[in-house]
């Protein structure tokens, strides 16, 4: 087994959470709609730049299908994870939602290509564990549904897209990614008019999309972490087995968990601890069965 694939799963973990960390810090100063569109369409514009810095042949039919789909499950499940967030409880929709997310490409990879080194499966099913740890947060106790459902919808929908995005034929990267983050900035876009056509253009009821212009910089910036960490999961997902490269970049919270904590001096509870000792434990295993 590559190491290759250990190391682009980790970037893909990193990228995608320093991305997430940033979106969040953002989305406090700015509608979280607006961020996601300018994000993606900022994302569009630099994966295209690196699709022909990088002479990346144009996608087929196939390929094109496949970055479709994968902005349309991907979309969905970004939706059902932020109704479940505001609507339920944290503590339940976060984890559910992370461990599909992490589950679902190790058993896609291990149906379709065989089991990897023992060490490597115990290192995958740790992983797995230590997202549910890191992703857990106390419980407000204010009542609240428990959000399951929307959960559940997140992660399948998310987890499935890691499957379709490793579908794309080897070789391409940036140019499948143009596509979908195009039709994602489309999809939002689209959301975002009709949404205030019902309301009524210029309604309050309307969802607020602008973003202040010292702050477009930022958010493309967010985009472009989005994008990379795209771009290394599906690099990762050629250079190896789906099962590593799915619950490797799947570790993205562990990124996010310890920028919160050095940035902005969130404390650290300390089932998060248990949850980031975990992950380095896996990754440990796993680099161990690929060595084998």
């Amino acid at each position: 087994m590559p190491l290759a694939v250990i190391s682009l799963g980790l970037l893909s973990a990193l990228s995608w959470g320093l991305g997430d960390f940033a979106g969040g810090v953002l989305g406090r100063r700015a509608p979280v709609a607006g961020v996601l569109m300018l994000s993606q369409a900022g994302g569009a514009v630099l994966s295209l730049l690196a699709a022909l810095a990088f002479r990346e042949p144009i996608p087929g039919t196939a390929d094109v299908a496949w970055a479709l789909v994968s902005s349309v499950v991907g979309g969905t499940g970004l939706t059902c994870l932020y109704v479940g967030l505001a609507r339920g409880r944290m503590g339940v929709v976060a984890p559910v939602t992370g461990v599909l997310v992490a589950a679902m490409p190790a058993i896609a990879g291990i149906a379709l290509q065989g089991l990897p080194p023992l060490a490597a499966v115990a290192g995958i099913g740790l992983a797995m564990s230590s997202v549910v740890v890191v992703s857990r947060v106390g419980d407000a106790g204010d009542g609240r549904p428990s959000g399951l459902r929307w959960g559940i919808a997140a992660g399948l929908a998310l987890g499935c897209q890691t499957i379709t995005l490793s579908r794309i034929s080897a070789g391409l990267v940036f140019a499948p990614l143009t596509v979908m983050r195009c039709s994602e900035a489309i999809l939002i876009g689209a959301v975002l008019l009709l949404a205030a056509g019902r309301a009524g253009m210029g309604s309050s009821r309307a969802i607020p999309w602008r973003i202040p212009r010292q702050l477009w910089l930022a958010v493309v910036a967010v985009g472009a972490c989005d994008m990379l960490g795209t771009a290394f999961y599906i690099a990762a997902t050629q250079a190896g087995p789906l099962a590593i490269a799915g619950v490797l970049s799947a570790l993205y919270p562990v990124t996010t968990v310890v920028l919160a904590v050095a940035l902005l001096r969130e404390r650290l509870a300390s089932w998060h601890l248990v949850g980031v000792g975990m992950a380095a434990v896996a990754i440990v295993l796993i680099t161990t069965g690929a060595a084998a």
